[in-house]
């Protein structure tokens, strides 16, 4: 081979090495080594000075940062390398791990959760394969996600119609929309808008809404919402209640029994009336607790509802009681409206429950479905 030769095939062999970053089994001779190309040695030089010449793998960063908190749960994780990642190096590795995939960008590898993390999860990525690093980054760190957004709560309960309020969008502001990843952003992340309240509902039930902080009109929503979706009914917005919402406004599951409330008069003649959708379709004279068993005055959500039961308790004098009622609705406790037989209805009489006529209670219990709210005014 000629001289010409042997130094094409040199400068080609750089070249490809230059290239790819790697020997792939092409063993020439350096053009001053001094060996024969043929010779056992001369490879092995060629070979060193690549290995030497490839920095090894390291971790530049992680995001989000170790000791972050408050962090999206939805959002994207990025780890950073100074050089792209190997198709043979193993990824990143989450603790929880949730369903997602992890895409190679340049010099990253980008994780893009299937929906995300709960709200306050602590989640730690820990990267394998990369020598020690030089800089303040570490093989594995930590972050957590924020709380979940009350106002965002308002919106979808609102958008569902467990609310007496509707809720628009700002203009140019985009809704999440059916994707369960978007609307669990929206969760950490409420989009801007505007409530509007539904006409035809009584003033005082104005006055138990706040915008964006925990309200009376949100627990009794939230309790309806339970009911609906097989969750315990407690007008608590907890994990399982969360998953459930950022589940049915991607699903647009409505709220298909209406939005009530009811107010009890204890002014005599004492009576029960009730708003549903906006309109008054229900008044009628009722029975409240007498003085030494009262009703409560407050506002309360119903949480238990039953066609018919025996109901047990004790009377003042301390004798028991074992009555069958119908259409029972209980709000607060032990009290509920329900039918009750008497000679009159309009004044005290109950041990604190609403007492109604048979017909008036039947007529009452469909409009009555949990989370209504029931004020009890003196």
């Amino acid at each position: 081979m000629s001289s010409l030769s042997r130094k094409t095939m040199v400068w080609a062999a750089g070249a490809a090495l230059a290239v790819g970053g790697a020997t792939a089994g092409i063993v020439i001779a350096a053009q001053d080594s001094g060996q024969p190309s043929g010779h056992p040695d001369a490879g092995g030089a060629v070979i060193a000075r690549a290995a030497a010449a490839k920095p090894p793998l390291r971790l530049v960063s992680i995001s989000p940062a170790g000791g972050d908190r408050d962090v999206n749960g939805a959002g994207n994780i990025t780890v950073t390398y100074n050089q792209p990642l190997p198709a043979a190096a193993p990824l990143p590795t989450l603790s929880p791990a949730i369903a997602g995939s992890w895409q190679r960008t340049g010099d990253a590898v980008v994780f893009t959760p299937a929906t995300g993390y709960p709200a306050s999860t602590r989640v730690t990525v820990t990267v394998n394969g990369v020598a020690e690093s030089t800089n303040r980054s570490a093989s594995s760190s930590s972050f957590t996600t924020g709380a979940y957004s009350t106002l965002r709560l308002q919106e979808i309960l609102a958008q569902l119609g467990y609310l007496p309020l509707t809720w628009t969008p700002y203009l140019g502001t985009t809704e999440p929309g059916g994707s369960a990843a978007a609307q669990l952003s929206a969760a950490y992340a409420a989009p801007g808008g505007t409530f509007q309240w539904q006409p035809g509902y009584p003033s005082q039930l104005k006055s138990f809404w706040s915008e964006g902080q925990t309200n009376t009109l949100d627990q009794g929503a939230i309790a309806g919402f339970e009911a609906d979706h097989g969750l315990t009914v407690d007008g608590t917005a907890g994990a399982a209640v969360w998953r459930a919402l950022v589940a049915a406004a991607a699903a647009d599951q409505q709220n298909t029994h209406g939005y009530s409330y009811a107010m009890v008069s204890e002014n005599e003649p004492e009576t029960l009336t009730i708003w549903h959708d906006g309109r008054k379709v229900f008044s009628s004279l009722a029975n409240t607790g007498i003085s030494v068993a009262p009703t409560a005055t407050g506002t309360f959500y119903v949480y238990e509802k039953l066609t018919f039961q025996i109901m047990q308790g004790t009377n003042p004098d301390g004798s028991h009681y074992a009555d069958p009622v119908s259409w029972v609705s209980y709000f607060n406790g032990g009290d509920a409206v329900h039918y009750f037989p008497r000679g009159s209805f309009g004044w005290p009489q109950s041990l604190g429950c609403v007492e109604l006529p048979y017909d008036a209670a039947k007529q009452a219990y469909p409009y009555l479905p949990y989370g209504t709210l029931v004020t009890v005014n003196a």
